[in-house]
């Protein structure tokens, strides 16, 4: 019982030492999952927004595209002005494996500047993790 009682408040201790280190991180990190190439302005406008409003609290802002918006990726006329605001920004984005491959999207048609992830939801959820903010739209 004493064994128990030990490994239950060691594993507390360390359980409230995470939450803890995340409360009080200096650093904000964003992630958004869409399903919309047509909602990236306004994600990008937001990124720019959050990166004025955190000031050196800014850290890392991650897109990822899943679903049949990943057929768009491929289309210079609907990814050219959000591909340059990402560039402005400092915002990565990512566009979902299972859905590349589920709609049949030639990866080697995707713009450099776009990365693949196997599963965006996964991914989405391992930053949640991580004490990302996130969003699914």
């Amino acid at each position: 019982m004493k064994k128990f009682v030990s490994i239950l408040i060691l594993i507390l201790s360390s359980f409230t030492y995470q939450v803890y280190a995340q409360e009080n991180s200096d650093t904000r990190n964003y992630v958004v999952l869409t399903r919309n190439i047509e909602q990236m302005k306004p994600i990008l406008l937001a990124a720019k927004n959050l990166a004025v409003e955190d000031g050196s609290s800014f850290g890392a802002f991650q897109v990822i595209i899943c679903g049949k918006a990943v057929t768009d990726l491929t289309n210079p006329e609907k990814t050219k002005e959000f591909i340059s605001l990402a560039e402005k920004y400092n915002v990565v984005i990512f566009a979902c494996g299972f859905s590349l491959e589920k709609f049949n999207v030639d990866t080697s048609l995707l713009p450099s500047e776009f990365k693949t992830i196997e599963n965006g939801i996964f991914y989405s959820l391992q930053l949640q993790k991580k004490g990302y903010f996130s969003v699914s739209l």
